[in-house]
């Protein structure tokens, strides 16, 4: 028998019969399958830096208590909830990421994350839901009223994100943010002129960061050239899926994950092809693949513009950012520092993602009623609402 009835209309009650269950647990699933690989993959790492070996581990529990908590807290959130909450953590967010410039730690040449007491925050991890879900406002606004000045909105906050991005810097994170922000205007129905337009003024601004940044640069080097640079933690990844094979070889029986720098972060993909082998690592992606394909469904069943287009810029963060983790682990692309979504350690990263797709998902929502909103493409949904 059902704890919660249909027939009660309280909060939590209209919440669980209105929310995607099935998207939730690919989601708790994916945070699961981080705590496992967090305290096979942190050990080494632990031991090189002389902590103790369950040292990362424990603050990833730390972390993970809080992100749960995010993940079906915001989940909660009406549309209207849901963007004044984006729009104090934008506020606060860019206030933040111009702080780092003049008083954040340089690490690895970067200067990315704030220092409160014992613990470091990273601003642009919350940034980047926050203006996902205002921007996807302002381009469904614009698409409504048949106006422009959504557009120059969305597209100067583009801007004062993706310059702070740069001056850290993290070119990275301005490409995902670009990109992102890019398919939410190609799903308003904007006119090709503009999409070629800006696609070329994309290529031109990669262009300008590989004259002028040495870092973005040698990244690129090394990837085109093995030759070109230190390609370390490359080379171990793809030993690390060499020797775990098909079936891995066993829950802490890695060896290769001991020289790995960043196992527990940016290469933890790389443990559990080791230890789990392919075939764990497969399911990985299933899962991954799962909530992208779930997510781009809800946006396109959407009956509100600003819900379609905050969903899938959402999932297409989401989605962005293992894609570039996973190649980034089987060197498919250059190397870049960005977190496995709701897998790898680090605290901004796993609380941000979690505020993010608990969002999503709370976009998602069907109506109080219980019925799907009608179904439809969203590119013509938007254009509809313009006549």
């Amino acid at each position: 028998m059902s704890l919660i009835s249909r027939a009660d209309r309280g909060l939590v009650a209209n919440w669980w019969f209105t929310v995607d269950r099935l998207l939730l647990t690919a989601l708790l699933m994916l945070m699961v399958i981080g705590a496992l690989l967090s305290m096979a993959a942190s050990p080494p790492v632990a031991e090189r830096l002389n902590v103790d070996a369950f040292y990362f581990f424990r603050r990833h529990l730390f972390f993970l208590v809080p992100a749960v908590i995010t993940l079906i807290g915001a989940s909660f959130a009406t549309p209207q909830l849901a963007r004044r909450i984006c729009l104090a953590l934008f506020m606060v967010g860019l206030l933040m990421m111009a702080l780092t410039l003049a008083i954040g730690p340089e690490v690895k040449g970067a200067r990315r994350w704030l220092e409160l007491g014992r613990f470091s925050v990273q601003p642009s991890e919350f940034v980047k839901p926050a203006f996902v879900v205002l921007a996807a406002w302002f381009l469904a606004e614009s698409a409504r009223n048949r106006t422009i000045w959504g557009y120059l909105i969305a597209l100067v906050m583009l801007m004062a994100v993706a310059g702070l991005l740069v001056l850290q810097p993290d070119y990275g994170q301005t490409i995902l943010i670009a990109a992102v922000w890019g398919v939410m205007l190609f799903l308003t129905g904007i006119s090709w002129f503009w999409i070629v337009g800006l696609g070329c003024l994309g290529v031109v601004a990669g262009g300008v960061a590989y004259a002028t940044g040495d870092h973005f640069a040698s990244r690129i080097d090394r990837f085109m050239n093995r030759d070109a640079g230190d390609t370390f933690q490359v080379d171990r990844a793809i030993d690390a899926f060499a020797h775990g094979g098909l079936y891995g070889v066993g829950p802490g029986s890695g060896t290769v994950k001991a020289v790995i720098p960043d196992a527990h972060s940016d290469f933890v993909f790389s443990v559990a092809g080791e230890e789990f082998g392919f075939i764990i690592c497969l399911g990985i992606l299933l899962l991954f693949a799962f909530v992208v394909i779930r997510g781009l469904r809800h946006s396109l069943n959407a009956q509100d513009p600003f819900c379609a287009l905050a969903i899938a810029g959402l999932v297409s963060v989401f989605g962005f950012q293992a894609f570039i983790n996973m190649g980034v682990n089987v060197s498919l692309l250059p190397a870049k520092g960005m977190t496995l979504p709701l897998v790898s350690y680090g605290g901004s990263s796993l609380v941000a993602m979690a505020l993010g797709m608990g969002l999503m998902v709370a976009l998602a929502r069907r109506t109080p009623m219980g019925h799907m909103p009608n179904q439809g493409n969203v590119a013509v949904g938007l254009a509809a609402m313009g006549r």
